[in-house]
C-alpha cells in the first residue's frame, strides 16, 4: 500500500482544523444551559457583570439546561414589584441581583455549531437604508453606521448586524439586519431621526446624547412604572426615570429658570413655564418645574410620561417600551440624517430551517448521484469515493473558514457553496478524463496539463466574481465570498490532493 502524499495529508489536516472551527473544542453540542444573547446597558444585571456570550447554568440553586427551565424559574417571581434577591450562576461566575423586575436580558439556546446564519436562514427583518435627499460620503456613512449600531444595541436588540454597503454606481447605503424582528419593528426603529430636545419656551435646555446627558437611570428605584389607572374603557400607565445632566447643561437650566416667575397651585408652587420634551419636533410630555429648581444648578432631572392599552398588562408593556425608547435616544443622541428605507424584507425562521434541511438533503443526494455516474463511466469504485470525499471536504472547509471569520451564511452564501460543489465536480472530471487519456505522456504530465486547465478556469472565475462584492448594494456579497473561498481552497488544497489520489489509483 502506497504512503499518502503531503498534499493528501494537507487536506486531512485542514479538514480536521475546519471541523474544530465548526464545532469548537470542547464541542458546543455537549454544553448545558442557556446563552445570554443580549444584556441591556446600564441595567442591574449589566452593572453586576452579566455579559453577552456568557452561559447561565443555574438560577437560585436550580439547574438551567433549557429555555423552558429559564422561563419556569423566573415565572411569577417578580409579581409583587418588590426588590427580590436573584442568584445567577454562569459557567465562570456567580452574579447576585436585587431588583423588582426580571433581569433585562435575552437568552437563547446554545448553538450546536459555531456557524453563524444570516437573516435569510435565521429569520427576521432586513432594511437597506439611505439618507433622505443626500448622497452620503464614506466618512458620513461610517458615522451613521456607528450611531445606528449604538442606538439599536442600547435598545436591547440581539443578533444585530449594521454594515456599510455600496453599489457599482458609487451610492452608499446602510444595511441593517435584525434576527427575530418584524418589518414594522425595524421600520419604526430607523424611520425616526430621534432628535430629542428639552425646551423651556423657545430655549433649548438640553438635547439627547453624550454632550448634555452624562447618565440615564434604567433600573432600580430611579426607573420604572409608578402608577396605572383605568378610564373610558382603557388603561393608562405612567413611567418615570432619572437622567443626570452634564455641568454645561445644568448651568443652562439654571440660567433659563432664573428668569421665570412662580405660580401657586393646590399641589404646590411651580415655575410659570414647563419643561417641554420634544422628539423629532413633536411634543412628548410637559413637566412642571418645582420652585426649588429656580436658578439652581442641578444635574438631576426626572423624566416622566404615560402610555395606554386595552388591558393593564398591555398598558404596562407599552409604557415600558416607550420609556426604553426615550432612554435609548437620550443616551445615544439623534441620528445625523433623516433616513429612508430603500428596500425592506422579512423571512420566517421556519422557512429558513426548512430551506437549510432541503438544500443539504438535495446537495448530498446530488453528490451520491454524481459518484454513481462516475463509477459507471470509469468503472472504478475508488475514483467515485475519492470524488465524493473531496467534494464533501470542500463544503466542510468552506464552513470551517466561515466559522473562523464569523461570516454570516445567507441564501447567496448557500448558493455560493452549491456553485463551488458544481465547479469542483467539473474540475475533478477533467482530472479523471486527463488521467485516462491513452497518450505518450506520463500520468504525471497528463495531470499537470489538467491542473493548468483548472488554474485558467480559477482566475477567470475570480475576475468574474469580484464585481459581485458590490453589485446590488452588497446583497450578493455572500455568494461572491463563499464561492471565492471554495474555489481558492479547491485550487490550493482539494484539487492537488485529488490529483494525487487519482495518480495513486491509476498507478
Amino acid at each position: 500500500m502506497k504512503k499518502l502524499t503531503w498534499k493528501i495529508w494537507l487536506l486531512i489536516i485542514v479538514l480536521a482544523l475546519s471541523l474544530l472551527s465548526i464545532f469548537g473544542m470542547p464541542p458546543t453540542f455537549f454544553q448545558k444551559g442557556v446563552l445570554v444573547a443580549s444584556v441591556t446597558s446600564n441595567s442591574t444585571a449589566f452593572e453586576q457583570g452579566l455579559k453577552q456570550g456568557q452561559i447561565i447554568i443555574g438560577i437560585d440553586g436550580q439547574s438551567i439546561t433549557s429555555l423552558e427551565d429559564f422561563s419556569n424559574v423566573l415565572e411569577g417571581k417578580y409579581d409583587s414589584r418588590e426588590n427580590i434577591k436573584t442568584i445567577i450562576n454562569t459557567k465562570d461566575s456567580e452574579i447576585i441581583l436585587f431588583s423588582n423586575q426580571a433581569p433585562e436580558i435575552i437568552v437563547s439556546e446554545i448553538p450546536k455549531t459555531n456557524i453563524k446564519t444570516g437573516l435569510d436562514l435565521a429569520g427576521g427583518a432586513r432594511a437597506l437604508v439611505q439618507a433622505e435627499g443626500k448622497k452620503l460620503t464614506s466618512l458620513e456613512l461610517t458615522d451613521l453606521v456607528d450611531i445606528t449600531s449604538n442606538r439599536l444595541n442600547e435598545f436591547g436588540l440581539t443578533d444585530l448586524r449594521v454594515v456599510p454597503v455600496s453599489d457599482l454606481a458609487g451610492n452608499n447605503f446602510m444595511l441593517i439586519e435584525i434576527a427575530g424582528a418584524t418589518p414594522d419593528d425595524l421600520e419604526k426603529l430607523i424611520s425616526e431621526q430621534g432628535k430629542f430636545e428639552a425646551k423651556i419656551g423657545n430655549e433649548t435646555v438640553f438635547i439627547g446624547g453624550e454632550r448634555d446627558i452624562s447618565s440615564v437611570a434604567r433600573s432600580g428605584q430611579e426607573s420604572g412604572i409608578y402608577s396605572c389607572d383605568e378610564g373610558q374603557g382603557s388603561h393608562f400607565c405612567n413611567f418615570r426615570f432619572t437622567i443626570y445632566l452634564s455641568e454645561d447643561a445644568a448651568k443652562r437650566h439654571a440660567e433659563i429658570t432664573d428668569e421665570l416667575g412662580v405660580n401657586a397651585t393646590p399641589q404646590g408652587n411651580y415655575l410659570d413655564q414647563k419643561l417641554d420634551l420634544l422628539l423629532d419636533d413633536k411634543l412628548v410630555s410637559s413637566l412642571l418645574i418645582s420652585e426649588g429648581l429656580k436658578g439652581r444648578v442641578t444635574t438631576q432631572i426626572s423624566i416622566s410620561g404615560s402610555e395606554s392599552g386595552a388591558t393593564r398588562d398591555e398598558a404596562i408593556t407599552n409604557a415600558e417600551q416607550e420609556m426604553k425608547q426615550l432612554q435609548t435616544i437620550l443616551i445615544t443622541g439623534s441620528l445625523p440624517f433623516k433616513l429612508e428605507i430603500v428596500k425592506l424584507d422579512t423571512i420566517s425562521p421556519l422557512l429558513g430551517k426548512e430551506f437549510i434541511k432541503s438544500i443539504f438533503l438535495a446537495g448530498f443526494a446530488a453528490l451520491i448521484a454524481v459518484s454513481v455516474v462516475i463509477f459507471f463511466r470509469y468503472k472504478k469504485f475508488k475514483s467515485s469515493i475519492a470524488l465524493l470525499f473531496t467534494s464533501i471536504s470542500e463544503v466542510i472547509i468552506i464552513l470551517g473558514i466561515a466559522s473562523l471569520i464569523r461570516w454570516n451564511l445567507d441564501l447567496p452564501s448557500i448558493a455560493g457553496i452549491l456553485a463551488t460543489i458544481g465547479t469542483g465536480i467539473d474540475q475533478q472530471i477533467i482530472i479523471l478524463d486527463e488521467a485516462r487519456q491513452s497518450m505518450s505522456l506520463s500520468i504525471k504530465q497528463r495531470l499537470r496539463r489538467a491542473f493548468s486547465i483548472i488554474l485558467g478556469a480559477y482566475f477567470t472565475a475570480v475576475v468574474a466574481l469580484l464585481p459581485l462584492m458590490w453589485a446590488g448594494a452588497g446583497l450578493l456579497k455572500g455568494f461572491a465570498v463563499t464561492t471565492l473561498i471554495g474555489i481558492t481552497a479547491g485550487v490550493l488544497i482539494t484539487r492537488p490532493a485529488f490529483t494525487d489520489m487519482v495518480r495513486m489509483i491509476e498507478e
